[in-house]
């Protein structure tokens, strides 16, 4: 028999155990860092296997040999600063001669910045204006160092939002909190959490060293059609909208970053690099979707979570 490949998973949570299953089909051998034995025991369950290490603690994180395995990167910066300590001390604790086969680093969109809603390619130059973008803007420029010095191949996926079961904002529809009025609203992107996972397996298969691709569904819609659409799909009332001079006043600085910020990202060197057919192209389908999976693993979600009978 063939020797399985093998993928070590840094991040190791939902999109990192779906990709993990989907590896596994494909005769891949999974394993993932966590940072306590509670993580591990959830992977072990499912037949992946642990590293247990706390990447921002240098002293007591393992020298790694990861030759003949590929790595897959998704475990979040820190908050606070504008770089990622993890990444930096990750890059140190790989021996020389034992690099992974592979890296992919899982970014986000936001480091293209605030586009004005203007369409982004990948040929698009970063503009990282938010603190989280520039700490993800950093761990792309780490990444990209180790691979030219230890002749790494690196693929980065710059990931748009990323929804599905149990990964939607109900609290803001429940709590009524205010959203852009729909003259002001700003170009916003996504991408299941089931295609996304189908991303990653394909960019370890076959992504090539320096490739970079947007991860989107490629659907054009806006914020509060997102969250308009969110609320009919789970039968809330839509959140009230307000201007741009009213939400200054009234949301965190936060989450009026995350309105302001208006970009519509191509997905179409995805498509058709990689030859995929997403599962999910639009937001309703993947909304759908999520809704039925929620009520298959609890039939009394409208009553227990959002306390409707």
């Amino acid at each position: 028999m063939p020797t399985p490949k093998k993928l070590l998973i840094i991040g190791c949570g939902d999109i990192g155990q779906r990709t993990a299953r989907l590896a596994m089909q494909s005769g891949w051998q999974a394993s993932g860092l966590v940072r306590s034995a509670e993580s591990g025991q959830k992977l072990l369950e499912q037949n992946i296997k642990t590293i247990e290490a706390n990447l921002l603690d240098p002293a007591v994180l393992p020298i790694l040999d990861l030759h003949g395995s590929s790595l897959l990167y998704l475990a979040p910066p820190p908050g606070g600063g504008v770089t990622d300590p993890k990444v930096r001390n990750l890059c140190s604790a790989i021996q020389p001669g034992k690099e992974p086969d592979k890296i992919i680093y899982i970014s986000t969109s936001g480091v293209y910045g605030d586009c004005q809603g203007a369409r982004v390619t990948e040929a698009t130059s970063p503009n990282p204006q938010t603190a989280r973008a520039r700490r993800r803007f950093d761990a792309e420029t780490v990444f990209g160092q180790f691979s030219e010095q230890r002749n790494v191949p690196l693929v980065i996926l710059r990931v748009t939002g990323i929804y599905g079961p149990h990964r939607f904002p109900l609290h803001r529809l429940l709590e009524r909190h205010p959203v852009l009025c729909d003259a002001e609203a700003s170009f916003t992107n996504r991408i299941h959490a089931d295609d996304l996972a189908r991303i990653c397996l394909k960019a370890l298969e076959a992504g090539n060293d320096g490739e970079i691709f947007n991860v989107s569904d490629g659907q054009e819609s806006t914020m509060t059609e997102y969250f308009n659409l969110l609320a009919d799909t789970f039968g809330l009332p839509r959140p009230p909208q307000v201007s741009l001079a009213e939400a200054r006043n009234c949301m965190t600085p936060l989450m009026l970053s995350y309105f302001q910020e208006s970009r519509r990202m191509d997905n179409r060197k995805l498509l058709e690099r990689f030859g995929i057919k997403l599962l999910y192209p639009t937001l309703a389908a993947g909304l759908k979707a999520s809704l039925a999976d929620m009520l298959l693993e609890n039939p009394y979600f409208f009553r227990d979570v959002l306390g409707k009978e």
